[in-house]
């Protein structure tokens, strides 16, 4: 039991991993075993929450989110829960060709990992509406944080797209990022998507070069477009597909939130 503000608090975590749950309870966070691609291991989450945070991605492969649809059947077993925090991705907005993008923006995934993500958000937002849930949908890009960077492909040394050439790509904080989706359970609108992202307006070259300069490694050399996708893995192909900005508008005026790590320069360096 843990107090936040005046209210005394009690946190679960489903868990699939039996070595994180001493992690867990000197957080003083009580586990739950479950995992989310076996239904049957769910029964336990019916009525135990006013509050579920879902943090989990959809699987690997396939059409749907099998994870969040096994979720909800769990939760439609009780009494469903009075909020609903999602975490999903920008991805789900498709390349938008470098153009500043709010929430209002049609949804046009151009990854299938980026189509489950949609599939996950219809699913929450039909359930939360048969249900009287109130749903925010939190959209996060590009999750760094001290030791989560792209530092094996940096010391490999593989090239960045050109300047003239590049694409605008979007971050956030980890902790800003768990900052935000708990802002959101007392202060997000029902059936509202948030974009979570920071200042930093970075084309993806430049944010290498962050990361480079973090680690004190020398900057990736830029080279054309052809010759970067030859070089990179097709994961990586995706991403340098789609270029946007993420307008953050609506997570600061709508929830008052305020980052502590406004750019990836405040996040790396502290300034």
């Amino acid at each position: 039991m843990q107090h936040v503000g005046q209210q005394r608090v009690r946190f679960y975590a489903l868990n699939r991993t039996p070595s994180r749950i001493p992690l867990l309870i000197d957080a003083g966070i009580r586990p739950i075993r479950g995992d989310l691609d076996d239904r049957r291991s769910l029964h336990r989450l019916a009525g135990i929450a006013d509050v579920v945070l879902h943090f989990a991605p959809p699987p690997g492969a396939g059409a749907v989110d099998t994870r969040t649809r096994n979720l909800l059947a769990a939760l439609g077993h009780a009494h469903p829960p009075a909020r609903m925090i999602y975490i999903s991705t920008t991805g789900v907005y498709g390349d938008c060709a470098g153009a500043w993008v709010t929430e209002t923006r049609p949804l046009r995934p151009d990854s299938a990992r980026a189509r489950r993500r949609v599939d996950a958000e219809g699913q929450l937002r039909r359930w939360a509406a048969q249900n009287g849930t109130q749903l925010s949908i939190v959209r996060a890009p590009g999750i760094y944080a001290a030791g989560r960077v792209p530092e094996a492909r940096v010391r490999q040394g593989l090239p960045a797209l050109l300047p003239a050439e590049d694409i605008y790509t979007n971050h956030i904080h980890a902790d800003d990022l768990a900052r935000l989706a708990w802002h959101a359970v007392f202060k997000g609108r029902a059936q509202r998507v948030y974009n979570a992202v920071d200042d930093s307006g970075l084309k993806m070259g430049d944010w290498f070069d962050c990361v480079a300069d973090h680690l004190g490694l020398p900057r990736p050399p830029r080279l054309p477009r052809a010759a970067v996708m030859a070089a990179v893995t097709p994961a990586m192909r995706t991403f340098l597909s789609e270029s946007r900005r993420l307008s953050n508008r609506r997570v600061k005026e709508e929830l008052g939130f305020q980052f502590r790590y406004p750019t990836v320069h405040t996040g790396l360096f502290g300034d």
